[in-house]
């Protein structure tokens, strides 16, 4: 095989597997935040969004929970698919910017301000929300944060979280280039099984002429 045929998984026999290596999605920081996200949506929603007649709520809880959900699930059908995986991926983005546009559009709506460049506030939150990505760091705040702190915080992360996922959409994308879907990690596989068996095959070929000479020579010197 060519190292762009490589199959990353063999079983204990050595024999190679069609199967693409599970990634551990959950220690990726663009799902711990997906999570933060999600559990901070709801909190917001509860908090200042009216409970009934309101389809807003649906809406962002429901994108903050796609985004955290497809995460889970392109990486697991990831390991037999790379169409799969990419699509999931997108629409991940896709869910994750459109939670990102809904709380910008309630900052609007409501007269307060979105902090970014250089508004005084920007920074500390960046800070707090680049180096802190367990729920517990921010589930603290969700009681006595107001409305404009928690929109600022889900935008901050949300903005992170987009970030991360187009750097890994790059990444899988050329994987797929290199590595192709799963009928071409099947052939690679089949291949390689092949050639270890004509390697054998012509070791044992080897072995066997080599045998022959010798039984020969022994033959010679029984007879003399």
């Amino acid at each position: 095989m060519t190292r762009s045929q490589k199959v990353e998984l063999e079983y204990r026999d050595g024999h190679p597997s069609v199967l693409r290596s599970i990634t551990n999605w959950h220690k990726l920081n663009f799902y711990k935040r997906s999570e933060i996200v999600y559990q901070l949506t709801v909190a917001f929603c509860r908090r200042f969004l009216p409970h009934h007649g309101d389809r807003t709520v649906d809406q962002m809880v429901q994108a903050a929970r796609s985004t955290k959900q497809n995460i889970i699930e392109g990486y697991s059908d990831g390991q037999t698919s790379f169409e799969k995986e990419l699509k999931l991926l997108g629409v991940t983005r896709g869910s994750n910017q459109e939670l990102l546009a809904d709380f910008c559009d309630y900052l609007k709506a409501h007269g307060l301000v979105e902090w970014k460049g250089a508004s005084p506030r920007f920074e500390p939150l960046y800070h707090y929300c680049r180096e802190h990505t367990a729920l517990s760091d921010f589930q603290v705040f969700f009681g006595s944060w107001k409305d404009e702190e928690m929109a600022n915080c889900a935008i901050c992360l949300a903005h992170m979280i987009d970030k991360g996922l187009e750097t890994m959409i790059k990444k899988k994308d050329t994987e797929f280039v290199t590595q192709g879907g799963i009928r071409e990690r099947m052939t690679a596989a089949r291949l390689g099984y092949r050639t270890e068996q004509r390697e054998q095959i012509k070791q044992l070929e080897s072995e066997n002429a080599a045998l022959k000479t010798e039984l020969e020579r022994l033959r010679k010197l029984v007879e003399k």
